[in-house]
């Protein structure tokens, strides 16, 4: 009898947790995603603001699995399931397409931007879930700056807002304000720092919801020092290529903006909802076993495009429900239960300058140096191999030291316009 067959689709903190969780099992396993790398989205904003390089937080997935003899890659996009027949339609780099057959399948498709009815509104204000979405921020970040130089009205082109007041958007408007003032200090001697303006805005009440009022008050503070204008309570109703108008009309100039301001579901979600016949939330989200993660017998689904209890969509739930499907398929190969699944709150965590963070974990709350301590342990922790471990620490030592970043560059060179 050949071994089982276990096809992982997505290769984020639960895939590849299933993935690397089944090392020692009596099975093959294939993983497929869109890209040939990891991604460590929490590091995201670092590669959008020239803090690390982007192949410090994306280790392909081939030197990841380089050593476990059971796993294989499969480069391609997953575009629907067949169930019955148990098989999954990928295409192919090449323009073909092929179907996966499995024994045990687990879908890891995670999440994507949404802009709450608005989808043009991405032409304006572009998200950040991708590694080429960053690298492209960074390019459009560092062009703002170039334009300045040469601009006849600089203040224009030194205007940025960004949507969301997450710890996405509360981490990207620090990096941004260090970058803008600290790190371009000197390299840009035509502009003034004082003709920068950041603007960060959510519809929300107040910066960084989940965490505690006196953390969220700490965070406010800190970033209004560093000279980000937080607005709380103002929805966007409108963006163009000058700015953007709240609901209650006041007008903010930027001429970049960038949206961290909601996530939904992979639409694979809906897909595998319609192949199981399993419901979906509001969010898109398919709604699972809270007991295992199953949708079937033979089918789980894992991460943020899931509806676990209401679990947050952050890396710590997708990690541990990655665990324990892979210890769940390990336990039916072997003939053993399992028990249910429980998830472990570890608490939640944003930086919001080189030297200050804070941390909502349990019953501690911790901010300033303490706080940036703690979320350093861990984000170096949850990386992905020594390497990266090692050169992503340095570039925060350097840039602590120095103010300096490892990658201002701009990828895509300058064309002339062509004019009759």
């Amino acid at each position: 009898m050949g071994k089982h067959r276990v096809v992982v689709v997505g290769g984020g903190f639960g895939g590849l947790g299933v993935v690397r969780g089944l090392k020692r099992a009596h099975a093959e396993v294939t993983l497929i995603d869109r890209t040939n790398h990891h991604l460590f989205q929490p590091l995201l904003y670092q590669v959008a603001t020239a803090l690390l390089p982007a192949g410090d937080i994306a280790p392909a997935f081939r030197a990841i699995l380089r050593r476990q003899r059971n796993a294989r890659v499969l480069l391609g996009e997953v575009t629907g399931f067949d169930t019955k027949a148990k098989r999954v339609h990928v295409d192919l780099p090449d323009g073909t397409s092929k179907h996966v057959e499995y024994d045990t399948l687990v879908v890891a498709a995670g999440s994507q931007d949404s802009y709450f009815g608005h989808g043009d509104w991405a032409e304006v204000a572009p998200p950040m879930k991708t590694l080429e979405q960053a690298v492209g921020l960074r390019s459009k970040l560092l062009r703002a700056f170039e334009t300045a130089v040469a601009a006849d009205d600089p203040k224009k082109w030194l205007s940025f807002a960004i949507v969301g007041a997450g710890p996405t958007g509360v981490e990207l408007a620090g990096q941004l304000a260090d970058l803008a003032r600290r790190a371009l200090k000197g390299q840009f001697r035509e502009i003034d720092p004082r003709d920068i303006r950041i603007t960060l805005l959510d519809a929300v009440p107040h910066v960084l919801p989940p965490f505690s009022a006196p953390l969220r008050e700490h965070a406010r503070r800190k970033l209004e020092q560093l000279g980000v204008t937080v607005m709380t309570s103002a929805m966007v109703e409108s963006l163009d290529a000058d700015g953007l108008t709240t609901r209650d009309g006041d007008r903010v100039e930027a001429r970049t903006i960038i949206w961290a301001a909601g996530v939904q579901a992979s639409p694979l979600a809906r897909k595998l909802a319609e192949a199981t016949g399993a419901e979906v939330d509001r969010k898109g989200r398919i709604i699972v076993n809270p007991s295992d993660c199953s949708v079937t017998p033979d089918v789980f689904a894992i991460g943020d495009m899931v509806n676990l209890n209401d679990l947050p969509g952050i890396a710590e739930p997708a990690i541990q429900e990655g665990h324990h499907v892979a210890r769940v398929i390990k336990a039916r190969l072997e003939g053993r239960e399992r028990k249910p699944f429980r998830y472990l709150d570890l608490g939640t965590m944003a930086t919001i300058s080189p030297g200050d963070a804070v941390a909502d974990v349990k019953r501690l709350r911790l901010k300033g140096i303490i706080g940036k301590a703690a979320w350093a342990v861990v984000h170096i922790a949850f990386l992905v191999g020594w390497r990266n471990r090692i050169a992503v620490l340095t570039q925060w030592a350097w840039n602590l030291v120095t103010g300096r970043r490892a990658q201002p560059i701009i990828l895509e060179p300058m064309h002339a316009i062509e004019r009759k």
